[in-house]
């Protein structure tokens, strides 16, 4: 029969699991709690990273509908669950473990789907959603900007092409057929 406190702890990181929008499984053996405290403030305000038991943690992504292997759950592992932009927090993770090299990224989850480690590391060189926004913003705006010139082009070309025919018709009649009588008398 499971103990109470574990079926709590396993109920706890289930929630976890469905309430975020991934989760980075990684390695913390050797950092210090001071290295563990500046690494939770890295991952920015929309994750959590704790401690975890690898058995409680594996049933836990069993009952949120998530498979991972079980590789990812050797040695001491602590989990990041983001529940805002994943990007930032693979960022966060990313840098971190170029300074401290005791933090090793194992694997996670993006919306129910499992990554590898070199996943999550491509994860964290994409640009923000932020920034991702305001280029398709700048790139929607910039073809409506086109639209518009050439709409605002076809009045205006139609405009020069009368007033160059009123010109010509003033100046004499230049562009209206000569009478052909007039040719074939000549």
């Amino acid at each position: 029969m499971a103990r109470p406190d574990k079926s709590a702890a396993v109920a706890e990181l289930t929630d976890k699991f469905r309430s975020s929008n991934a989760a980075v499984l990684t390695e913390y053996r050797g950092l210090t709690v001071a290295q563990l405290k500046t690494l939770r403030r890295s991952l920015g305000e929309n994750a959590q990273y704790a401690v975890v038991k690898n058995t409680l943690t594996k049933i836990a992504a069993g009952n949120a509908g998530i498979t991972l292997e079980d590789e990812l759950f050797a040695g001491p592992t602590a989990v990041a669950f983001v529940t805002g932009d994943p990007v930032e927090s693979a960022k966060g993770l990313r840098d971190f473990a170029k300074d401290n090299p005791n933090l090793i990224i194992k694997g996670g989850v993006l919306d129910g789907k499992a990554l590898s480690a070199d996943e999550i590391k491509k994860l964290a060189d994409l640009e923000s959603r932020e920034v991702l926004l305001a280029k398709l913003a700048g790139a929607m705006k910039g073809k409506q900007s086109q639209a518009a010139s050439l709409f605002q082009a076809l009045p205006s070309k139609l405009v020069r092409t009368v007033d160059a025919l009123r010109d010509k018709v003033e100046q004499g009649g230049a562009g209206t057929p000569a009478p052909v009588e007039a040719e074939a008398a000549e």
